[in-house]
């Protein structure tokens, strides 16, 4: 779990750290509308993804390699084991000098995330988790503190860029109903966190890219809270194009309320 916790802090100082709000002209690109990517994603998830098998030889699904090379990510579904990397996690964050942003990988065995890693540069902080053993922020157990405050109360996030307008339009609606609800901050290695420590009591996320949620969703169960998709299912980390919709709560009480919530029609 330390050697992991390494590698991600070391390839950040290497090759994010330096970059940030010092992009040079022509090191951010558009690989999809709307998305862009910078070379301090890429030469991280290098750094990175070679460590890892150095660490443990077995194939990685990297984002920015599966954007170049989709198949890449059945790795996921036939393979014993895998790697996740999320080297730059808000992207957009960095590339614009604000500060949310992640570095993130994950261990996945037999098509469950076994063990996850949040780097977050700015603040010096990491997270990880192994399934069954629990989570930890900076090295000390972490263990999300018990809902007190009635659910008109609760603070959520609602990320529904992917939506469409009028399915939008509903989830906000019907969220009024709970405490006060934003669009997020466009990380999830930093979102994800929020659950965990107990400043957040859910965020309900439309796509799910594997590498975006296997960390975080691990580091949430680990700390006590729930992931799973709108059908009840528990997230599982699979290629892109699989289940949209997931819900992450800080415990099981709080995503049932939420889910009957959102889901109301």
């Amino acid at each position: 779990m330390e050697k992991v916790a390494e590698i991600l802090a070391e390839a950040s100082a290497e090759a994010v750290e330096p970059r940030f709000r010092a992009l040079a002209d022509g090191e951010v690109m558009e690989k999809a509308p709307g998305e862009v990517v910078t070379v301090a994603d890429r030469e991280a998830e290098v750094i990175i993804s070679r460590r890892l098998r150095e660490l443990l030889p077995v194939p990685v699904v990297g984002e920015e390699a599966v954007s170049a090379d989709p198949a890449l990510a059945r790795a996921l579904l036939d393979e014993p084991a895998a790697w996740l990397v999320d080297p730059v996690d808000g992207t957009a964050n960095f590339a614009g000098g604000r500060p949310d942003y992640a570095v993130m990988a994950s261990l996945v065995r037999s098509g469950r995330t076994v063990a996850s890693w949040i780097w977050q540069p700015v603040t010096g902080t990491a997270y990880a988790a192994e399934l069954g053993s629990g989570a930890w922020r900076n090295g000390q157990p972490l263990r999300r503190p018990p809902v007190t405050d009635p659910s008109e109360k609760w603070r959520g996030f609602l990320k529904s860029r992917f939506l469409d307008p009028a399915e939008h339009r509903r989830l906000r609606s019907a969220a009024t109903v709970l405490g006060p609800t934003a669009t997020g901050l466009g990380s999830a290695g930093i979102e994800y966190p929020l659950v965990a420590v107990g400043d957040l009591e859910f965020i309900l996320y439309w796509r799910t890219l594997p590498w975006d949620h296997s960390p975080g969703s691990l580091l949430v169960t680990e700390a006590g809270g729930v992931s799973a998709h709108l059908d009840g299912s528990p997230y599982r980390p699979t290629p892109p194009g699989g289940p949209d919709g997931l819900l992450v709560a800080a415990d099981p009480a709080v995503w049932e309320q939420v889910h009957a919530v959102l889901t109301s029609r």
